[in-house]
């Protein structure tokens, strides 16, 4: 049986969309809901549509990836479950079918993989398209640090599966960079990646976990994974969602923050939940793990290839300073000149 979501050419992804077209179809069919429109969002790790209805309710639709389990998706709706109940957060939650059920199979063309479909509550909000404020960087901080109070308030039960994000995680990225990162890297800066990569493995494996470092994060918390109300931002996509470091979900936030703003962003975390004072040496290793994970996910994509390009004059710029030991988080790096 072939992935459902695979793909490898243009006409493979044509193919794909239109397979999940039908899935999707399918699938609503199976809610209790009045729908006007179902809007394609996007092909990532997982398919996603907004399902459009007569009232104020709208909803998400996830055709999900075939390297998810029942269990995984399962345990992540249960997360969001327990993430709802807090006041101060606003996150989506799953919807169940006519049945009662979370995670439908939905039938599909003979010859791949039935996949899992959710049904979740449409967050309401827009994603920033222009430079952030000072109050969306404090906000996105505040938010953060709510996150992480209340997952660790939830007990999941003992069929929870989801996956951890440390050492293992980053080997197996690599691996996937190695083999693409001919088509936007020289040889020269390839090392420089190789290099980077091996002092981010020695000090993730030097960190002990601790019930104020460690937890349950979201995994995947970069700017475009919040829409705002105003200025007050709420996390969406928890699809990679797992153990890690709360430094690693900040670290994914500040990749696309100004130096001054991600200095907010530690301010308005520190609010309610302190950092250990030595926190900046950990927070620049995840950086630099979370921006070459973001090269290892678009490597493979063809499409990708001319703004992975372009971005290698900051992303090397920082790679050289963790290299030499120089403190880069709240400082102004200047792009390095590519050959």
């Amino acid at each position: 049986m072939k992935d459902f979501l695979k793909f490898d050419t243009n006409e493979e992804r044509q193919a794909l969309l239109i397979r999940a077209r039908k899935v999707a179809l399918s699938a609503i069919q199976q809610y209790d809901l009045e729908w006007d429109k179902i809007e394609f969002i996007q092909l990532s790790e997982s398919i996603t549509y907004k399902i459009e209805t007569s009232t104020a309710n709208h909803y998400l639709l996830r055709i999900h990836s075939d390297r998810l389990s029942r269990e995984e998706i399962r345990s992540e709706l249960l997360l969001l479950q327990a993430l709802n109940k807090s006041k101060e957060l606003n996150v989506s939650e799953g919807i169940p079918s006519c049945d009662g059920i979370y995670v439908l199979e939905i039938e599909t063309e003979m010859g791949y993989r039935r996949p899992y479909v959710t049904m979740m509550r449409w967050i309401e909000g827009e994603k920033t398209t222009g430079e952030f404020t000072d109050s969306h960087a404090y906000n996105m901080g505040v938010m953060i640090s709510r996150l992480h109070a209340a997952a660790k308030d939830f007990n999941p039960p003992s069929d929870f599966v989801r996956s951890a994000w440390g050492v293992e995680s980053f080997k197996r990225e690599l691996a996937k960079l190695e083999r693409y990162h001919q088509r936007f890297l020289s040889e020269k800066a390839w090392k420089l990646y190789q290099d980077a990569a091996e002092k981010v493995v020695s000090q993730l494996t030097t960190m002990r976990p601790t019930e104020h470092n460690y937890g349950l994060i979201h995994a995947d918390l970069h700017t475009g994974n919040m829409v705002f109300n105003d200025d007050q931002p709420s996390p969406i996509d928890f699809e990679r969602c797992g153990y890690g470091y709360f430094l690693y979900d900040m670290a994914g936030t500040m990749l696309e923050l100004w130096p001054k703003h991600r200095w907010q962003l530690i301010q308005g975390y520190e609010r309610s939940r302190k950092l250990e004072t030595d926190y900046t040496r950990d927070l620049e290793c995840f950086f630099i793990m979370f921006m070459i994970e973001n090269y290892c996910h678009h490597a493979s994509d063809p499409r990708e290839t001319a703004s992975l390009i372009d971005e290698q004059k900051y992303a090397q710029a920082y790679i050289r300073e963790y290299l030499n030991g120089n403190p880069f988080l709240f400082e102004v790096i200047e792009p390095v000149k590519m050959d």
